[in-house]
């Protein structure tokens, strides 16, 4: 990926007169194009997803007493096994569970531990390693794959939304993509981007390539008269954005790609830190997720569904119990969603620790029973036939994966 400050590169919108909320730099989506037919997306789930909410232990007798508010009359409309049901705001996707299409991973965590911060978790889940490196040396796990996928081009590997991912940083070359806004550009503008791109090669770049993505949704670049107030322009851009359902407009945009000879995509869906009134707050970042994964499915068509694996990961679990304000706090142990018509699904992975104050991670928090990465690992040795020792020694450093889960048909 590009190496580029957002700063610097602010500065430069402002005097080139465009538009930096339009900048795919700064609403990153991240892709990749192999060879085969496989598919992988990595949906990023910001702020903590609360896994014992989203996938309800109901069989485990320790379940309502933690929990007395947000642990609702069990449903046996929801239920997926006679152990576990689904949350209602992801009750449209029951029918990918009863056609194998959807599965979890329960009690799952990165070896992050106990500082419970959102930024070191998102960074040691993106990072794939075990703790922090130094910001000048950190890379992303899909970026380190980069080099082992045979025939991977910039396009192979695509950020998007709007913040940089860690997930595809590195030295592999990526390209970016973001929702709602176009290029703004001045004819004056647009003269003084020829001449800058003259002399700065770097600059003219990312530039030319925002050019071409920002007209890849059929909108192009907009050109406007040269009195306009920029700043206001900039901001009308960002909260136009901000209205639409920019994650229906990402899944949109990856599935065009992975239609094509992209093979790999990643963006973050946020709104998962439910510490106050969880009953209410979680239902948004849930129906757009089940929203988003029913919409690749739709975009790209049966042939391709079949061939894909849509893995949705969050940085650290929430407290088993439940706090004064109807929310839950930060935790350890949680959840994967999985789907796809790749994957071997209807199935509920993972070691089930309990959730006896014994078995409890610090007597507050689910017990970690596996390691996210090896999850990831296994897919991406699934879906693109990398060695076990490339992913344990050179993607992810130092992982032992386990015996394979058979995660894919």
């Amino acid at each position: 990926m590009t190496d580029f400050s957002r700063r610097g590169f602010l500065g430069r919108a402002a005097v080139l007169g465009c538009s930096a909320a339009a900048s795919p730099l700064l609403t990153p989506i991240s892709m990749a194009a192999v060879p085969g037919d496989r598919r992988l997306v990595v949906i990023i789930l910001r702020g903590a997803m609360d896994g014992l909410d989203v996938l309800r232990p109901w069989g485990d007798a320790d379940f309502s007493a933690l929990r007395p508010g947000l642990a609702a009359k069990r449903d046996t409309g929801l239920a997926l096994s006679d152990y576990y049901g689904l949350h209602p705001s992801l009750a449209a996707l029951l029918p990918l569970w009863e056609r194998g299409e959807l599965g979890f991973v329960q009690a799952t965590s990165t070896p992050y531990r106990d500082k419970r911060s959102h930024f070191d978790g998102q960074d040691i889940l993106e990072a794939g390693t075990v703790d922090l490196a130094p910001a000048g040396r950190r890379s992303g796990w899909l970026n380190r794959l980069m080099p082992h996928l045979p025939g991977a081009e910039p396009r192979t590997a695509f950020a998007l939304g709007r913040e940089e991912m860690l997930l595809l940083s590195g030295d592999a070359p990526v390209s970016n993509w973001s929702p709602d806004v176009d290029v703004t550009l001045t004819e004056q503008g647009l003269r003084l981007l020829e001449l800058t791109m003259q002399n700065d090669a770097q600059f003219g770049g990312a530039m030319a390539e925002a050019i071409a993505l920002a007209g890849s949704d059929g909108d192009g670049v907009t050109f406007t008269p040269g009195d306009g107030d920029m700043m206001s322009e900039m901001m009308g851009d960002v909260k136009a954005a901000s209205r639409g359902k920019a994650h229906l407009k990402i899944a949109d945009f990856a599935a065009e790609q992975l239609r094509a000879d992209t093979r790999i995509v990643s963006f973050s869906l946020s709104g998962w830190d439910t510490h106050n009134n969880q009953a209410r707050t979680l239902k948004a970042p849930l129906s757009a997720l089940g929203e988003t994964i029913l919409h690749l499915k739709s975009a790209l068509g049966a042939p391709v569904w079949q061939n894909t694996t849509v893995l949705c990961m969050t940085e650290f679990g929430r407290t088993v119990r439940e706090n004064g304000t109807g929310g839950t706090d930060h935790g350890t142990g949680g959840t994967m969603v999985l789907a796809g018509g790749a994957l071997k699904g209807g199935r509920v992975l993972g070691r089930w620790p309990g959730l006896g104050m014994s078995d409890l991670y610090q007597e507050r928090d689910l017990m970690p029973t596996s390691d996210v990465r090896a999850w990831a690992a296994w897919a991406m040795r699934d879906s693109f036939g990398v060695p076990r020792t490339v992913l344990e020694r050179d993607v992810f450093g130092g992982l032992d994966m386990g015996t394979s889960p058979g995660l894919l048909l």
